[in-house]
């Protein structure tokens, strides 16, 4: 119901994806909109103003769904919206978006608005593309056959906008006018005892008595929807057992619910369809010659592995350079505070904490907004629902559908972004499912620790042909994970994740010229969030890791003794460079002795019985602690360890993997082998060693029910796999 006592009409969007229904929202906005969320729901509510003769109207935008008949949480948004459900204000009324060249199948969801009693425009969109399609629409003989507003529009050009408006502020003035009853209603009276039934079983506060058509429209709503393999939330018990009994009751007697009500609404549609639609004989459209080749059995898949490749190289090349840059200034600022304060924990925990912490977030935000704008290009421009179709068949096989295909990709790039970029599957399963697996892609975060322990245990000339031992080992970590990716997305799918297989239903829309302002919109907000919701708990993290790296502080007399050796190699009056080359030195030496003192330094050596059957060390297990901050800060932590430096230059890499080689257990063995290094790689391309990741997903699943089981899931297989490996190598005879 409308809020009590509110004073701006809230006006909904709906409309089936592809349909410029946002295109439309954003047309009517310009840039005065707010994004929230649904009450309860982690996914995005867009909602803006439009002035319409001087009275402030409140727009928002309801996801993008196909019908009312919805299965899962995130399409029954859209019932809530739309019906004022569970906290969500119900709009005075609904403008309904609809496809001109699909008008028969848009049809369907205005019908079942209308018949939930809300006064109802109806936009009439993509006029400009009727006469490629073929077909001619009548909008005055539609509006007559519904008894409801229709306004031609396109959103594109924003044609039709005006009177769209003027459209809207009639229907406020006088809600009648988009109110004409029910266009169809069960003709069959099994069927409308079956919703009488089920309409005295609906709670009170979805619709008071008094709302018939409401009541009615959701006991429809209820009975072809609520059943034992649905995702819906907060369905009354009694409700459902009414429903279970209907639905019972009509398969003995061979009769099919949803069939009778899905055709029922069609056949009324088709019957009236000649009185506003005519086909003229439509010839071969643009899009339908583009699509005989990028869907064509032999041409396809190699042409959007192609495009994808492209993606991704650009995500790497374009994002470097903004990584880089971001690096360098947070490195500059940190210089100047190092420089203007005196040394100290305050000085330490600003450099160290915070603006390394700051930096550790926004350091992710070049690749996120790049993904998002490719995402955006190819969603804008129709050629996302090609990929999906394309993909669909080999995802089946993992329990997932082709839109999956596109953040799993992506995160060979960064798990950040490719999480974020499960929003553009519909299903909350799908996206968890997607969220858990996503981690286990090899991330260019991986690629230093890789580049360090291949590096330092295999040698470079060995191996022969185009790829050496080195460059094979890197191939395959790549198509380990992949391969792990893939078996653990179908063991999740048929176990903790088990829900009914839904098949994909998209359209394919015409290509269309994407709407850069749209696009760069989508852009901003998708950062904005990451930004000020996921990286504040990146944040909190790294300084609580900051924390256990550097407390204890280094007890004064031993902190003196680093003080005189640095004041002797001073007053030797070397050279410049061998007088740096010492300090270097000892500043190493001194942070080496800080870690193995710190908390994390007292949890290495702790974790150290958990991690000897994998073959590491207590050095080691300081590094997987590090890791946590971000994968990539193994390598700085190691060499803060092993005093070579903590940085990540040639020469600080160098100098560690020297320092790895030469390191001896305490029985004269050396700590790091082949087999070690192997375990090791298996170890960090199974782990989830990136607290960003868990931010994110705690974000985007709103708890942390499932990043807790994703970080124990994912360490457990790192440690058992890695267990297997070593252990089995040492059984085989492998050093």
């Amino acid at each position: 119901m409308v809020a009590a006592g509110s004073t701006v009409p809230l006006v909904a969007i709906a409309g089936n994806p592809n349909t410029g229904k946002t295109t439309l929202f954003n047309r009517l906005t310009g840039l005065g909109q707010r994004v929230g969320n649904y009450p309860g729901v982690t996914v995005d509510r867009h909602t803006g103003h439009v002035d319409l003769s001087g009275r402030d109207v409140c727009l928002m935008d309801v996801p993008g769904c196909y019908s009312l008949s919805a299965r899962s949480p995130e399409e029954q948004l859209a019932i809530q919206a739309l019906c004022g459900l569970s906290d969500v204000e119900r709009p005075a009324a609904v403008v309904v978006v609809v496809d001109a060249t699909q008008l028969v199948r848009n049809l369907y969801l205005v019908l079942q608005v209308i018949e939930a009693g809300a006064p109802t425009v109806v936009a009439l969109n993509m006029v400009d593309s009727l006469e490629g399609a073929g077909t001619q629409v009548n909008a005055r003989a539609l509006q007559r056959v519904l008894e409801v507003p229709v306004v031609e529009t396109c959103a594109r050009t924003g044609d039709g906008l005006q009177e769209l408006k003027t459209a809207i502020e009639s229907v406020l003035a006088d809600p009648r006018k988009g109110k004409p009853g029910p266009r169809w209603a069960p003709d069959d009276p099994l069927l409308e005892a079956d919703a009488a039934a089920v309409e005295e079983a609906l709670p009170e506060a979805w619709a008071p008595e008094g709302e018939s058509d409401l009541r009615r429209a959701l006991a429809l709503w209820a009975l072809i929807s609520v059943d034992e393999e649905d995702e819906l939330q907060d369905v009354p018990g009694e409700l459902r057992e009414v429903v279970a009994s209907r639905r019972r009751l009509a398969r003995a007697s061979g009769r099919d619910l949803d069939l009778e009500v899905v055709s029922g609404r069609y056949d009324w549609i088709q019957g009236h369809a000649p009185a506003f639609l005519r086909e003229v004989g439509a010839r071969r459209s643009w899009s339908e010659r583009v699509d005989a080749v990028l869907l064509n059995a032999w041409l396809g898949f190699p042409i959007f592995l192609l495009i994808m490749g492209v993606l991704f190289q650009t995500l790497f090349t374009w994002s470097t350079p903004l990584i880089d840059g971001v690096d360098v200034a947070f490195g500059a600022l940190a210089a100047g505070v190092h420089a203007a304060f005196p040394a100290g924990i305050l000085r330490d925990f600003i450099t160290e904490g915070l603006i390394a912490g700051v930096g550790s977030v926004l350091v992710f935000l070049p690749q996120i907004l790049l993904l998002f704008l490719f995402l955006g290009l190819m969603e804008d421009s129709g050629y996302m629902a090609r990929i999906a179709f394309v993909m669909d068949r080999g995802m089946k096989a993992v329990g997932l559908h082709g839109r999956a295909f596109i953040p799993l990709m992506s995160g060979f790039a960064c798990a950040i972004p490719a999480i974020l970029a499960t929003r553009t599957m519909e299903r909350r399963r799908d996206r968890v499912l997607v969220m858990m697996v996503v981690p286990l892609m090899t991330c260019s975060a991986r690629l230093p620790v890789y580049t360090l322990i291949i590096g330092a245990l295999f040698p470079v000339a060995a191996g022969a042909g185009l790829i050496d031992v080195q460059g094979g080992l890197m191939m395959g970590m790549y198509l380990f994970a992949t391969t792990i990716a893939l078996l653990a997305a179908g063991v999740l799918a048929r176990t903790v994740l088990r829900g009914p297989k839904v098949p994909l239903i998209l359209e394919l829309p015409p290509y269309r010229r994407p709407q850069l302002r749209t696009v760069l919109r989508t852009m901003w907000e998708k950062g904005r969030v990451f930004v000020t919701e996921a990286g504040t708990v990146i944040l909190a993290c790294t300084v609580v890791l900051w924390l256990l790296l550097d407390f204890p502080r280094l007890p004064a007399e031993r902190a003196a003794e680093f003080d005189r050796r640095v004041e002797a190699v001073q007053a030797e009056g070397l050279a410049e460079t061998e007088s740096d080359a010492r300090l270097t030195a000892l500043a190493n030496e001194r942070a080496a002795a800080q870690r193995y003192g710190s908390i994390a330094g007292h949890m290495g050596r702790a974790l150290e019985p958990a991690i000897a059957p994998l073959g590491f060390d207590w050095k080691i297990g300081v590094g997987l602690i590090g890791s946590f901050a971000a994968r990539e800060v193994f390598v700085a932590t190691m060499g803060i360890v092993y005093g070579s430096g903590g940085g990540d230059d040639q020469a600080a890499v160098t100098s560690l993997r020297s320092k790895m080689k030469a390191d001896l257990r305490a029985d004269g063995r050396p700590v790091y082998t082949p087999l070690v290094g192997i375990s090791l790689l298996v170890f960090f391309a199974l782990a989830c060693q990136c607290l960003s990741t868990v931010a994110v997903v705690k974000r985007e699943t709103n708890g942390w029910r499932w990043p807790i089981f994703m970080l124990t899931y994912m360490t457990v297989l790192a440690w058992v796999v890695s267990f297997a490996v070593y252990q089995g190598g040492r059984l085989l005879g492998f050093v």
